[in-house]
């Protein structure tokens, strides 16, 4: 347990992850921090009202500036505007370069020796713009976007398949957008090869919802996105830094020569631990896999290539 995470951004994200952090009593105290007045402080007493019935004795509080959120061990970046029916991530990109920004010079005020973990979209490029105008290494500024997009993966595939989701061992690769790498070639159902279960076509398709995962839910809701699934994937990496799990996640890391690319965050293989990245897995790609990651990676530098810091 940490004495103090604070959440950075109380939308529909933001205020879940903090809920579910506080149930896993992952920390002390849990700080909610926006700028809309109220709204933190109103969500924060409400959840902490919870307390006495989900049975955690983590402390929520709400806060329009970072005051309370100083010290904090870790951040989690909720912060931005979310996703519009019609809007592809890289829409989002100068506006929330901009509140991510300074959310960031907060942080490295505030709380210097945080781990930071990113959700603010566009994934890759936010976790850039974190980086650079914090300061901090590699190691305390990580991306979720693989364990939200893997988790679509597995639930696809789980439903295709009529099997437990505990089943399907799978891992998603490359930018947080249309161009992830579900690896095929990785996917097991309790060790069987998933393309000894589903032909090609199948397999095709349910890779292609899993590109489309996010947008699929944004043309239901019209007027929001997905939160209850990026909370719980945000969660699953902090619960496995703050413990010191170890757990192999994939998440957006700052790529110094892995997988044939540098200077930029693309998803991988990452261990997870008490120092946050504690290492990349470098894995066997097949040919089109390795395509796939390259082109992947290549819009995540034009979409960087339009934010100025």
């Amino acid at each position: 347990m940490l004495s103090k995470i604070t959440v950075v951004g109380a939308g529909n994200v933001g205020a879940t992850t903090a809920q579910r952090l506080a149930e896993k009593e992952l920390a002390r105290t849990v700080v909610l921090v926006d700028v809309i007045e109220g709204v933190p402080q109103g969500k924060a007493l409400d959840q902490y009202e919870s307390a006495p019935i989900e049975g955690f004795d983590t402390r929520i509080i709400g806060a329009n500036d970072y005051g309370p959120a100083a010290g904090s061990e870790l951040v989690v970046v909720t912060a931005g505007i979310a996703r519009k029916p019609g809007m592809s991530r890289d829409d989002l990109v100068r506006t929330n370069a901009d509140i991510v920004k300074q959310v960031s010079q907060q942080i490295k005020q505030n709380c210097p020796k945080a781990i930071v973990v990113v959700v603010s979209n566009p994934l890759d490029v936010m976790c850039w713009v974190t980086k650079q105008v914090t300061g901090f290494s590699r190691e305390r500024v990580i991306g979720m976007a693989g364990v939200l997009d893997t988790a679509r993966y597995r639930a696809f595939l789980a439903e295709a398949l009529d099997v437990s989701v505990r089943d399907i061992q799978a891992m998603v690769l490359g930018g947080h957008g249309d161009t992830m790498v579900p690896l095929v070639s990785y996917t097991t159902v309790s060790g069987i090869p998933v393309t000894q279960l589903l032909d090609k076509a199948k397999l095709d398709k349910i890779v292609d919802r899993t590109r489309n995962g996010g947008a699929e839910i944004v043309a239901f809701l019209k007027t929001g996105s997905a939160y209850y699934a990026p909370s719980s994937a945000v969660v699953q990496m902090v619960e496995s830094i703050v413990l010191d799990q170890k757990r192999l996640l994939p998440c957006a890391a700052w790529l110094q020569g892995e997988y044939g690319l540098s200077g930029m965050y693309c998803g991988v293989p990452c261990k997870l631990g008490k120092n946050g990245l504690e290492k990349i897995i470098e894995v066997e790609l097949t040919a089109d896999e390795k395509s796939a990651l390259k082109k992947s990676a290549d819009g995540v530098t034009q979409t960087m290539a339009a934010v100025t810091l």
